[in-house]
């Protein structure tokens, strides 16, 4: 009964930790889920290709709480200024119980990459690494202008990354580039399908660190009180939002590139691009204010906006292959039944 009790701390805590809307919790696992469909194509499922879409989502899920636990663990100091409400600041939690949490959700995270591939393993092994590095003292030591915010969105790159190394890992298929390693295994893939990976990183990295410049100019003060140099504290926070905008304008370029290059249809480019419009106009109102108190306080609401942004682009790319897919899967069977 001990142990049980034991087990479901970390999902007891997680339910009352932090305010994550039900549309986040659910998008996280269509976003997990799209990557290593979208590297798979139109393809018949069977039990191999749904058993690596649901690992992934395992891994994915579990490493995002981690890397959000560990965050709160190495910003208390931060958070304290510009959270306080949070678990370690607001004393709901010691720091000493969130890293045995912290500890739990890495688990899991490495026990299920290793079940997908060696490979996948030493790409969230690696990520982890330089995670915890990066919050716990590179950010707060490394003196090159907005160091932090330019390292930050490495976690979620590692989501464009695992999906495809998944695919690439775990079924045999001709390819450009094969691989047959005597400890981590076999890789198979080609140079059209890498390129696609490629882009999707790009497109990951500057739509992450567009919603995250704003957050930054809402948590300044206390970015500045530990000197960690974000783009409002190396280059001022007007000019932080310029160039959110600008990375807002290039992910959404890169996203139109994708729908081109991959089997994505206009089942993710009409809404996608309405998205895009959507929040390149609430980026741009957000530059023009003037008062530094309102922009702080929109910094908040703008992040959130391009967060959605995000998160909704990848929940676009599962409906599109998903649609595909049971579209596929239909025409198979009505020719069967004709």
């Amino acid at each position: 009964m001990k142990e049980d009790n034991i087990l479901k701390k970390p999902f007891k805590f997680l339910s009352a930790w932090r305010p994550l809307p039900s549309y986040e919790l659910v998008g996280y696992i269509l976003m997990y889920a799209s990557v290593p469909m979208l590297a798979y194509g139109i393809k018949p499922y069977n039990s191999d290709i749904i058993k690596i879409i649901v690992l992934t989502v395992l891994t994915m899920y579990s490493g995002f709480f981690a890397a959000l636990i560990w965050n709160d663990i190495t910003d208390r100091e931060i958070d304290a200024v510009a959270h306080p409400d949070r678990p370690v600041p607001s004393g709901r939690i010691s720091p000493k119980m969130f890293f045995a949490i912290a500890l739990i959700f890495s688990a899991m995270t490495f026990i299920f990459a290793l079940s997908v591939s060696l490979w996948c393993l030493a790409l969230v092994g690696i990520a982890a690494l330089f995670v915890a590095f990066h919050d716990k003292y590179l950010k707060k030591i490394v003196k090159i202008p907005a160091y932090s915010e330019i390292f930050t969105p490495i976690q979620w790159v590692v989501v464009a990354i695992f999906g495809f190394l998944a695919i690439w890992t775990t079924f045999q298929q001709s390819g450009d580039i094969n691989l047959a390693m005597p400890v981590s295994g076999y890789i198979s893939l080609n140079i059209y399908d890498f390129q696609n990976m490629i882009l999707l990183v790009l497109f990951t990295y500057f739509i992450d660190n567009a919603h995250d410049l704003p957050e930054g100019i809402h948590d300044v003060d206390g970015d500045r009180k530990l000197g960690v140099r974000t783009y409002a504290t190396s280059f001022g926070e007007k000019t932080a939002a310029k160039i959110s905008f600008a990375m807002f304008f290039i992910s959404g370029s890169i996203g139109i590139v994708l729908w081109f290059r991959t089997l994505l249809s206009l089942i993710f480019l009409v809404p996608f691009l309405f998205l895009w419009l959507y929040t390149l106009y609430n980026s741009y109102k957000f530059i023009r204010i003037n008062d530094d108190f309102q922009r702080r306080q929109q910094g908040k609401i703008m992040g959130k906006k391009g967060y959605d942004f995000f998160l909704f682009s990848y929940t676009l790319i599962f409906l599109d292959v998903l649609i595909q897919l049971l579209n596929a899967f239909y025409l198979h069977w009505t020719n069967v039944i004709i």
